[in-house]
């Protein structure tokens, strides 16, 4: 597993806008993921539904409040 790196706001902006990664918010609990929800964020739980869909390459870049 890769060491995780920050990035700037307008660097994940770019990413997630362009296709380029996910976002996700890293609350496992669904309020918390309502009530801090970023525009094109996905939940820990629909991107846990996601995971053997994935490229192994995908970037995930998650965020909490």
């Amino acid at each position: 597993m890769s060491e995780a790196i920050r990035i700037s706001q307008e660097e994940t902006r770019q990413k997630v806008l362009g296709g380029q990664a996910l976002l996700v918010c890293a609350y496992a609990d669904d309020a918390k993921f309502a009530r801090y929800q970023l525009e094109g964020a996905i939940s820990l739980s629909a991107l846990q539904a996601l995971l053997g869909e994935l490229s192994k390459d995908q970037d995930i870049i998650f965020y909490c409040n």
